[in-house]
């Protein structure tokens, strides 16, 4: 199986080509597309987000760039050694992944950062795509439920056998896989206080423990 990204002549979600369109009109300089992968597919981790941002993501063409959700990402990911170079909210800054690739489980950016079952289904097609071809995947670490789901719906797991708790870690033992859960680091999880700095570096930390056992 090949992986193949969407790209921007993908039209299988209706809602979400006319929101494209609709922020073509009003955003022209943005990327306005299906945002592809960062980081290689030879990584070692899969870090899977919602869906891009209208003003980050969907502006810069990168997964979690110039939004509020890769301020907290990235630099922790610096700290454990699961990046390098200076992180600076745009897709040619040079900051560059170690051992971990970062996608989304739905590729375009959807209204009010909220997306549909069918959407995900739709692009779960790509995800599916992108795990079967990640030769040396080990860790699979979910930004809240959507992704959660989105990967045992792709895998082809019960979702009542795996229910997402923040820290929680699950063994996907058809495909020698393990998943870690997270809440999603996004501003909303941060100002509430459902999520902070503190407990999403436990996360990473404990992903570094787990990865450097299994290596």
């Amino acid at each position: 199986m090949v992986f193949c990204p969407p790209d921007k002549t993908c039209d299988k979600c209706k809602r979400l080509l006319q929101f494209r369109a609709d922020n073509i009109k009003k955003f022209p300089a943005y990327f306005n597309a299906p945002v592809p992968p960062f980081g290689s597919l030879d990584a070692k981790v899969l870090v899977i987000g919602l869906a891009p941002g209208l003003n980050g993501a969907n502006q810069t063409g990168r997964p979690f760039t110039n939004d509020y959700a890769g301020d907290v990402l990235y630099p922790i990911l610096k700290k454990y050694g699961f990046a390098k170079g200076n992180y600076a909210k745009k897709a040619n800054d040079g900051f560059e992944l170690v051992d971990v690739r970062i996608t989304n489980s739905v590729r375009c950016v959807p209204p009010q950062n909220k997306v549909t079952g069918e959407e995900i289904r739709n692009c779960g097609t790509y995800l599916k795509q992108e795990i079967a071809n990640m030769p040396n995947l080990k860790i699979i670490l979910t930004l809240g439920a959507v992704a959660h789901n989105a990967v045992l719906s792709v895998l082809g797991y019960k979702k009542s056998a795996f229910k997402f708790a923040h820290g929680a870690c699950h063994k996907l033992d058809r495909h020698n896989l393990l998943m870690l859960n997270s809440y999603h680091t996004s501003r909303y999880n941060i100002n509430t206080g459902v999520l902070t700095y503190e407990m999403f570096e436990d996360i990473v930390q404990n992903l570094k423990k787990i990865l450097t056992t299994m290596s």
